[in-house]
């Protein structure tokens, strides 16, 4: 039975790589959907560095692996095959016998796919909550490999490490490009201003740092005023909130698409909600 939860909002969605994903299931909801994809996923331009990482990987090169996102452990997969398919079981072998300790539900869900399971997970999805995990270990001497996501280095977690003993071995197995031009994000922020559109949902840090690239801070803030914004999870929702953005909602300790979509449907279902006011930054 098609839920009317969200019967006649309009939600703008800025994800890329599930775009349809979601929006089908805000659509069953009865929401109509404002597909806005602002990022899309791209595997690392130079394979030569991921392609070493993984050969060192494969022949017991680290002691823990700590997988970032979901998406980075498929993409490794995805290099592999591509370039050197012939290294598959040796990097198979050598990610079961490895200590893993993932993130957040999503590299844990990557992880099964492949037959195994993390041995150590973050109790919050952040690079917090991993710090809190790895701080019980003693790692001195240990090689630990960092799975990043996008081109971002995650200093704060690199630092951790190196302060506890460790040796960082960190790949960058894809990067975040431009998923539609500067012109539709700023068509985007002008409908999200008009108030025209009942929700943003956002489902990447990237999208964020998108829309904030694109156009001055202060009118990205004035258009997100105007909606309310969901985030998928703790780490969106605190990027948002480092900009002086409000999230209006968030799922409470699942981070996918399909919590999401229940926390709009409870967010907008009844009447009308209020906008938040502007924040200050």
């Amino acid at each position: 039975m098609i839920s009317s939860a969200l019967q006649d909002r309009l939600i703008a969605v800025p994800e890329a790589r599930e775009l349809d994903l979601f929006s089908a299931l805000l659509e069953r909801r009865g929401a109509r959907v404002l597909r806005a994809p602002l990022v899309a996923i791209l595997d690392a331009p130079d394979p030569r560095p991921v392609l070493q990482w993984l050969r060192d990987f494969s022949t017991g090169g680290c002691d823990e692996l700590v997988l970032l996102t979901g998406e980075g452990l498929r993409r490794l997969m995805s290099c592999l095959e591509r370039h050197e398919p012939a290294l598959r079981g040796a990097f198979l072998a050598a990610l079961a016998s490895t200590r893993k300790i993932t993130r957040g539900p999503k590299p844990a869900r990557a992880l099964r796919e492949l037959g195994l399971s993390a041995d150590l997970a973050a109790a919050t999805p952040t690079t917090a909550g991993v710090m809190a995990a790895l701080s019980g270990l003693d790692l001195a001497r240990h090689r630990v490999g960092v799975q990043l996501y996008g081109q971002e280095p995650n200093l704060a977690l690199q630092n951790f490490l190196r302060a506890a003993g460790a040796e960082v071995r960190t790949v960058a197995p894809y990067v975040y490009a431009d998923a539609s031009d500067d012109a539709a994000v700023l068509a985007l922020l002008a409908r999200l201003a008009t108030g025209e559109v009942d929700a943003i949902a956002f489902t990447s840090k990237a999208q964020v740092s998108r829309l904030f690239a694109v156009a001055p801070a202060a009118a990205v803030r004035e258009a997100l005023a105007a909606t309310q914004v969901a985030a998928v999870g703790p780490v969106v929702a605190a990027e948002l909130s480092a900009r002086g953005v409000a999230v209006s909602a968030q799922p409470e300790s699942t981070w996918f698409m399909k919590p999401l979509a229940a926390e709009l449907a409870q967010l907008l279902g009844g009447a009308a909600v209020p906008r938040a006011p502007p924040a200050q930054a």
